[in-house]
């Protein structure tokens, strides 16, 4: 009767009108399906909407079109959405979709379609994707990370150095579970000119775009003897942080610790989970992106955790990268308590479905009572887990995967004063507040030194978000250096102007102003006797403060939004919650 009415139900639905103008303000929530009976589905939802979800807007945009089988990971690059699955249709599906599916991220029509991610044709199932600029991309797999050209729609090659090495030539498998649990590759995030990759069997892969390839690889040897990673995720402070496997064997058991790597000098180091909050659950076997992620306006991360593991499904965890505080911010244990609550009435967190808005802040969470009830519902909260909203939806065994969020602001470039270089010596100028992203995370945009108006006076390069700029002869003029910023595949340029003086660079960096917020207090360095302006997103200017001393800092009673703090050529972008 249940396969009936969803036949129905997906027979009203493939009728719907979907409109470009729907998808600016809510969140797609990619669904894994059901396995056995239908190829994976999008859902969109917008909580200011009349009618708050769209079901199946995939295929209502692309009629008699389907995703792949089990659609774990989606994201949206440059206008594009890209959703990649593990097979690409699913036993139960009368329609083909592909491992590889690309739409447009306005309207939804597919660009493109690929059964396959190896051009060879060998089993390759698919894991995660990462715009990693303009014109290519990176997907991840169960042997492997392939080269994407998002030109021609093409997969060029793979990683060197990525391969799973279970299914190497030189070294066939030999376990009987095949090459699709062991050596796979997962999360992927980039910073600076680096791609950051994380490897079951390996740790955490080090990628040269320039030439796609691994150029280091970090263990996990500090955690302990056979530890593996989870995932990794870059947060607000410009680090990257990774979860924690007991094994490289998939079984979902973590240690508790979570590392810290700095994507510039590859420090390592651990941070320890204290008792009584469980680590960033994982999962290899029958890999999901897990729900560790960062808040992309403060230095915070969150988690589900929980005795299980990968079935850790009543507890998501808060740390404040700042004050070093853990917090449980939702127990849906404790909920169900107390409000008697019964193991088929209550509520669970449903695997790696959780993820902050990149405008907000807000925990966005898909719920379920259990895995033979279709019944499942939204749910927002603030970053303190505060409920500010629960959303039922129709009955389907949906399992979703990951929340993916409409990218509507482009990168937003900022005035930065002249740069004093000294006359030898490199100095490094810090880029970030160069260019913020209303709706991104600032640390993960990548800047490229696009020209420079005397190459013959300054050797210029790009290391992280720094400029690294060293005279080549004796410099008596302003050189122009064009930067091009790229948020998530939406691009600006801008220019940055040097002088030489003749000054210390290290003198010249000290004296620079900086501004940084915490989530309640606005920071300020070297600003005393300059005014500090709040602008809101549409510009207008709504306070300004003045530091009374080089190091200073305010709270800002500021009503709830996203603004942009600037002191001479300093700028930080605040969420206040």
């Amino acid at each position: 009767m249940m396969k009936g009415k969803t036949l129905l139900i997906l027979a009203a639905l493939a009728a719907q009108a979907v409109s470009a103008a729907d998808f600016a303000d809510g969140v797609f929530i990619v669904n894994e399906d059901w396995y056995g009976h239908h190829n994976s589905t999008v859902n969109y939802f917008d909580h200011n909407a009349a009618d708050v979800w769209q079901y199946r807007v995939i295929q209502a945009a692309n009629p008699g079109m389907e995703l792949g089988c089990t659609t774990q990971f989606g994201t949206i690059y440059g206008g594009r959405f890209y959703l990649i699955s593990k097979q690409d249709k699913d036993p139960g599906a009368s329609v083909s979709g592909g491992r590889i599916t690309v739409c447009d991220a306005s309207t939804l029509k597919i660009l493109y379609q690929s059964a396959l991610i190896d051009p060879s044709g060998r089993q390759c199932d698919g894991r995660g994707y990462l715009g990693v600029d303009e014109h290519k991309g990176y997907i991840s797999s169960s042997n492997g990370i392939w080269v994407f050209d998002t030109d021609t729609y093409t997969v060029t090659g793979q990683v060197e150095g990525s391969a799973n090495p279970d299914v190497d030539d030189d070294k066939p498998n030999t376990d009987p579970s095949g090459s699709l649990y062991h050596g796979q590759c997962g999360s992927m995030v980039r910073y600076g000119q680096l791609v950051f990759a994380a490897h079951q069997s390996l740790g955490l892969l080090v990628i040269d775009p320039a030439t796609d390839s691994v150029v280091k690889t970090l263990d996990m040897a500090l955690a302990g003897d056979g530890a593996g990673i989870g995932s990794v995720v870059l947060a607000a402070d410009g680090m990257l942080y990774l979860s924690i496997a007991r094994n490289v064997q998939g079984t979902g058991a973590t240690l508790p610790y979570i590392m810290r790597v700095d994507p510039v000098t590859f420090e390592q180091s651990l941070i320890n989970v204290p008792e009584g909050i469980y680590p960033p659950a994982n999962s290899w076997y029958a890999w999901t992106p897990d729900g560790f992620c960062a808040d992309p306006h403060e230095a915070v991360l969150y988690w589900n955790g929980g005795p299980n593991s990968w079935f850790s499904n009543a507890r998501v965890y808060r740390y404040d990268i700042s004050t070093g505080k853990f917090t449980c911010i939702v127990n849906l244990d404790e909920e169900a308590e107390s409000q008697g609550l019964t193991d088929v009435t209550r509520w669970n967190l449903y695997g790696c479905s959780m993820r902050p808005h990149p405008v907000s802040g807000e925990l966005y969470m898909s719920l379920f009572h259990y895995f033979q009830n279709p019944t499942y519902k939204l749910r927002r909260v603030t970053g303190d887990g505060e409920i500010l909203g629960e959303y039922d939806m129709i009955q389907n065994y949906w399992f979703p995967s990951v929340p993916v969020f409409p990218d509507n602001a482009a990168p937003e470039l900022h005035a930065m004063g002249v740069q004093s270089v000294g006359s030898s010596g490199t100095t490094a100028i810090n880029l970030a507040g160069f260019a913020t992203d209303a709706d991104g995370l600032d640390a993960a945009i990548v800047y490229t030194v696009r020209s420079v108006s005397d190459p013959a006076a300054l050797e210029v390069s790009v290391e992280g978000q720094k400029l690294l700029v060293t005279p080549l002869g004796a410099g008596d003029k302003d050189v122009t250096i064009t930067i091009e910023a790229n948020s998530n595949g939406l691009v600006a340029e801008g220019e940055i102007v040097v002088a030489f003086d003749g000054a210390s660079a290290a003198l010249n960096q000290a004296h620079a102003a900086s501004l940084r917020y915490d989530g309640c207090r606005l920071h300020a360095i070297a600003c005393e006797g300059r005014p500090v302006e709040i602008y809101n997103p549409s510009g207008r200017k709504v306070m300004v403060w003045s530091p009374v001393s080089d190091d200073d800092s305010t709270t800002l009673n500021l009503a709830t939004g996203l603004y942009v703090a600037r002191c001479g050529g300093a700028v930080a972008k605040i969420y206040c919650r």
